[in-house]
């Protein structure tokens, strides 16, 4: 039987204009706005729409892209196209914990502009930096890292293909000096600080702090988690997991394996960009992968997921309210 997981981008997918098609086109996607615009201290259609500095500001990504794809959610929902699964990359775990139930969405936006804050705090204050490494195993990356004189270590597992590390700048630099005097490619980014490690650790403790007043739900469906990569089926532990994640390595590609061994075929991915869809054709190449980020998308996504659509009758998505 067909299975599908909805999957859910994290910051580095944002781009001015994103989410304005649906956002524009559809009551409860614009809802969706007008929820996080109650709770956030700037406007958000502002930032995404005309912003083009503050949309790359960690503190306003977070909660602009969390808003964005829960809107082109509401839209996906419409069609009556239901997932059996949800992941999400990094910040894209709380739109999928959002998509299962267990945060309301009020919720989720709050956590997310704390989180923005607490990691941009952090990042100012340590001073660190992140690097792609493309085409290298993990033994010889985690090696290097183990090797290196400072804090420094593997942030993303995204696939066979792409490991990021992060860590202090000297640190970085002596694991990408080494790599690359063994021809291993090395990318790096352009990030304000050193995301998932060690150097997250005062966002982390912060973070808690938040979380301790956030009610957590029972799941409407099972989860893959970023910091094992095994799939949940319950509640329990979530605020744990999302305190260490900020610190910690995000298993991408466990998490994409351990849905497929579940027997998930088909993987959508709903947000602003393609980013999670070529991993994932790097991580299986047999999937389906799709993405839903505009009318254009929504509408092909539609046609092609008829089969696996829950409802017995959908309306058409009406481009006027």
């Amino acid at each position: 039987m067909n299975k599908i997981a909805f999957i859910f981008p994290g910051q580095g997918a944002q781009y001015v204009g994103m989410g304005k098609e649906i956002v524009n086109s559809n009551k409860e996607s614009k809802e969706v706005f007008d929820y996080a615009n109650n709770i956030l201290d700037f406007d958000l259609e502002e930032i995404c729409f005309s912003e083009q500095e503050k949309i790359h500001n960690t503190e306003y990504t977070q909660p602009a892209l969390l808003a964005t794809s829960i809107a082109i959610l509401k839209a996906v929902e419409a069609f009556g196209i239901k997932p059996d699964y949800v992941a999400g990359l990094s910040l894209g775990e709380y739109s999928a914990l959002v998509a299962n139930g267990c945060i309301d969405f009020e919720d989720a936006v709050y956590l997310v502009r704390k989180r923005g804050q607490f990691m941009e705090e952090a990042a100012r204050k340590t001073q660190g930096t992140m690097a792609a490494v493309i085409g290298a195993d993990k033994a010889t990356i985690e090696e290097e890292c183990k090797k290196a004189k400072g804090i420094v270590s593997v942030a993303n597992y995204n696939s066979p293909a792409q490991i990021v590390i992060a860590g202090e700048v000297q640190a970085v630099s002596e694991v990408s000096a080494k790599l690359i005097e063994k021809g291993i490619r090395v990318i790096p980014l352009k990030v304000s600080g050193a995301f998932h490690s060690q150097l997250m650790k005062e966002a982390a403790n912060k973070l808690e702090d938040v979380l301790n007043d956030i009610d957590i739900k029972p799941f409407n469906t099972p989860y893959a988690t970023n910091v094992s990569g095994e799939i949940m089926y319950t509640c329990e532990g979530v605020k744990d997991l999302l305190i260490e994640q900020v610190m910690s390595s995000v298993k991408w590609e466990d998490c994409i394996n351990s849905l497929i061994a579940q027997g998930v075929d088909t993987f959508v991915e709903i947000g602003p960009g393609k980013t999670l869809s070529g991993l994932v054709k790097k991580i299986d190449r047999s999937k389906k992968v799709l993405n839903i980020e505009d009318i254009s998308s929504l509408q092909k996504s539609r046609e092609l997921l008829k089969h696996l659509i829950k409802k017995e009758k959908v309306e058409e998505f009406s481009l006027n309210y």
